[in-house]
């Protein structure tokens, strides 16, 4: 039986899981936030007190590493060493540590079967920030997903109001523009628009209306 795969990637804060995880639901497909993965195993060298960005002190940490993904009412859930991590993983320091794991290619290599062997078992909506260009680089469909800055910064600013998180705009802004450029220059699968992913700039676009352009894009493709 063949699978269809949906490819989303973008940069911080554009609103990937946001749209995936809608996406998903409204095709019947099983989402998967290849973020979340990532964000996993920064908490576990956070928790063993490992420098994120260094390779000598992660990679002995994959070795065993106990990680788990579930789903609980069709959303996802991350376990770590048997303990839900969920909520644990989307602390900002957490957002730091993963772009700095995510650069690291013991790790990668790692998640690299993890991922493909998901969407070998169904169809699946997952986004990240090389699904396209290197996870499932024949994804039936391939989205970039972005957004300005500042309205990346604005939305991430709101969320963790929501949590009840200290938060300052102008530090989040700064924070994500550095991620961006971590990600663009990493040296192993750095940021970037596949040739063939259709491009859609969320700047000025609510969630239902960026909902409903990403289902028509999506539609479109797969009618070809």
């Amino acid at each position: 039986m063949s699978f269809k795969s949906i490819a989303i990637d973008g940069p911080a804060g554009a609103g990937k899981s946001t749209l995936a995880r809608k996406l998903a639901e409204k095709l019947g497909y099983l989402y998967v936030d290849t973020g979340a993965i990532y964000r996993t195993v920064a908490l576990k060298a956070l928790w063993e007190k490992a420098d994120p960005g260094d390779p000598a002190q992660v990679a002995p940490l994959l070795e065993g590493l106990e990680l788990h993904m579930g789903y609980e009412n069709g959303e996802q859930k991350m376990y770590l060493e048997g303990e839900d991590v969920s909520a644990a993983i989307r602390r900002h320091k957490v957002s730091g540590a993963a772009s700095q794991i995510s650069a690291i290619p013991e790790v990668r290599a790692f998640l690299l079967d993890f991922q493909r062997k998901l969407a070998r078992e169904g169809n699946v909506v997952m986004d990240g920030r090389d699904i396209g260009t290197v996870v499932l680089p024949g994804a039936d469909v391939k989205i970039f997903l972005t957004a300005a800055p500042e309205a990346r910064a604005r939305r991430r600013l709101r969320e963790l109001e929501q949590r009840g998180e200290p938060a300052d705009f102008d530090a989040i802004l700064r924070d994500i523009r550095d991620r961006d450029w971590q990600d663009e220059h990493r040296p192993i699968a750095p940021l970037r628009q596949a040739a063939d992913a259709v491009l859609l700039d969320t700047t000025d676009l609510d969630l239902g209306l960026s909902v409903s352009r990403l289902l028509a894009l999506v539609k479109e493709k797969m009618a070809q």
